[in-house]
């Protein structure tokens, strides 16, 4: 597995992380003995870098990761969140940055993961009443304390980003970023360049869309986020798999998957670019490493930026209630 450094100074990682939201809800039901098998072959194939963040099954999550690692010799990278305040059974959520809050959602996350450090801590989304600096400012002191080593951002703008680093080093931005989800190159890949940010990229292959297994909403889950998310929506959803199709297209000819190019693509882009796609499979997760090995040139690069041009993808990335906080 090839390796890339998360910030400057910062550790190495595998340049393909694992995204583990899904494994708790989101995507259809739990299956703890999968995901738990899934994060056994993670380690099997070099990945060393894992995702979570406290709101990703109200807390099921960090536990599930914790648990897995307990005891386990492996050296892991572990990057959570806090930000997100949602009740059960409900995707509607507020957002809170306020430094007491800070300190308090970190204590959580310490005891569900089991661990003493937080490799790595994100505000999740932006809450707009607290001054950046305020935020940060709240995550520098748990790294002055030792319960945080690097601190991170995701969603946020570029301003917002300069501002944050001003106080205290920022190590990572997480945002969306796949070939249908562009926005991060409208200056934010170029701003971390610059300050020397890594940049993280969730869902980089469009909540499982551009692996061309999702035809229609009846093939998800009845509890399935995506039944309501406006890119698996009527015309939306059309102009969307006429995309994926040429994606098959152009796997097909480099023999490989539409997920495994998607994956090429991102990391042929930028060196200091790091996808996390998720999934609780074992046989998907195989499948997704494998991608590190495609090398791609400046020509096919180029062909997929011209299939997926912004204007071709159709629909919001979330319903509503998911932009909040949310400032690309």
């Amino acid at each position: 597995m090839q390796r890339r450094v998360l910030g400057a100074g910062g550790p190495a990682v595998s340049a393909i992380g694992l995204g583990c939201m899904g494994m708790s809800e989101f995507y259809g039901p739990r299956d703890d003995e999968g995901s738990r098998a899934t994060l056994a072959a993670a380690l099997d194939h070099g990945i060393d870098f894992f995702d979570t963040a406290d709101t990703y099954g109200l807390g099921h999550n960090e536990t599930l990761i914790g648990g897995f690692l307990r005891g386990r010799a492996t050296p892991v990278t572990i990057a959570t969140k806090f930000g997100i305040v949602r009740e059960p059974g409900r995707y509607d959520r507020r957002i809170d940055n306020s430094p007491a809050y800070i300190a308090q959602a970190c204590e959580a996350s310490l005891r569900r993961l089991g661990i003493e450090t937080i490799d790595l801590y994100y505000l999740h989304r932006r809450d707009p009443s607290v001054p950046i600096e305020d935020a940060v400012g709240a995550m520098a002191r748990l790294v002055e304390t030792g319960k945080v080593r690097r601190l991170g951002l995701s969603e946020v703008s570029v301003d917002s980003l300069r501002r944050a680093h001003a106080v205290h080093p920022i190590a990572a931005v997480q945002s969306e970023y796949s070939l249908w989800s562009r926005e991060p190159e409208r200056g934010m890949l170029a701003a971390c360049a610059e300050l020397g940010v890594a940049f993280v990229a969730y869902s980089p292959l469009g909540r499982a869309f551009l692996t061309g297994s999702i035809a229609g909403t009846g093939d998800l889950a009845a509890d399935d986020f995506r039944r309501h998310s406006p890119r698996f929506q009527g015309e939306a959803l059309d102009r969307n798999i006429a995309l994926t199709r040429q994606l098959a297209d152009f796997a097909a000819m480099r023999g490989a998957t539409p997920a495994q190019i998607a994956l090429a693509w991102i990391l042929a882009r930028e060196p200091h670019v790091v996808p996390i796609p998720g999934t609780k499979r074992v046989r998907y997760l195989a499948e997704n490493v494998a991608a590190a090995e495609i090398a791609m040139s400046a020509a096919e690069v180029a062909t997929l930026d011209r299939i997926f041009a912004p204007e071709a993808v159709a629909g919001a990335r979330y319903p509503a209630a998911g932009m909040t906080g949310i400032e690309t």
